[in-house]
């Protein structure tokens, strides 16, 4: 089974909103996926409470008893919660063949995000490169000076930029229904199926999987 983890030690990068994003973009492909929260504040598990049964499924998956999903599934989407770093964070990534880490474009997030991401490099799942690590700009506006910021920031890493998600009011309206935006229709959010379609394309990639 494959264990995907959403990484970034400071609240309000948006690794729910990625992590529900991506557990039902990989639903509508196919595949059995289940979502494991492991933030305190449970939005990922809230979150999973108001899908409906007419979407593709995603499981819940007990964190009681550490990351362990239940046969059947051949995906596992990890939210991570805020504030993990070092051997924490390791243990994690050491149950992941995947990590992605959303990025948003503000100097205080991206200042967070240098500080984690050297951490992160150093640890040893990434560094072995068991654990491969995909980065996503997120809520971005293009065209605006903190986009071009944040895209010579991820240029400064020889980590693969595997995306990015516009900011839209889209993601507000699905996640307060239990959906992804891949879950709306396409006259609504065809602009955010083409960036989750580049994302997924990534995931599904061997260029996205660790070493065994």
């Amino acid at each position: 089974m494959r264990t995907i983890a959403v990484i970034n030690a400071k609240g309000g990068s948006g690794k729910t909103t990625v992590a529900t994003g991506l557990a039902s973009a990989l639903a509508w492909e196919g595949h059995a996926v289940g979502l494991a929260d492991l933030d305190p504040q449970s939005s990922s598990s809230d979150w999973l409470a108001e899908r409906d049964e007419d979407y593709p499924e995603i499981t819940a998956i007990s964190t009681k008893n550490g990351l362990r999903a239940p046969a059947g599934l051949d995906i596992m989407v990890v939210d991570t919660p805020a504030g993990v770093y070092g051997q924490d964070l390791s243990k994690i990534l050491n149950k992941a063949q995947t990590a992605v880490m959303p990025i948003l474009p503000s100097p205080v997030d991206m200042a967070a995000a240098w500080r984690f991401l050297e951490q992160t490099l150093a640890l040893k799942p990434i560094a072995s490169k068991r654990t491969k690590l995909g980065l996503i700009a997120n809520r971005v506006k293009p065209h605006t000076i903190v986009y071009r910021e944040l895209t010579g920031f991820l240029d400064d890493y020889r980590v693969p930029v595997v995306g990015q998600l516009r900011d839209s009011m889209n993601y507000v309206r699905a996640f307060e229904r239990g959906l992804g935006v891949t879950d709306l229709p396409e006259y609504l959010a065809g602009e955010d199926w083409a960036q989750w379609d580049e994302i997924v394309r990534w995931i599904e990639s061997k260029r996205s999987q660790g070493r065994a």
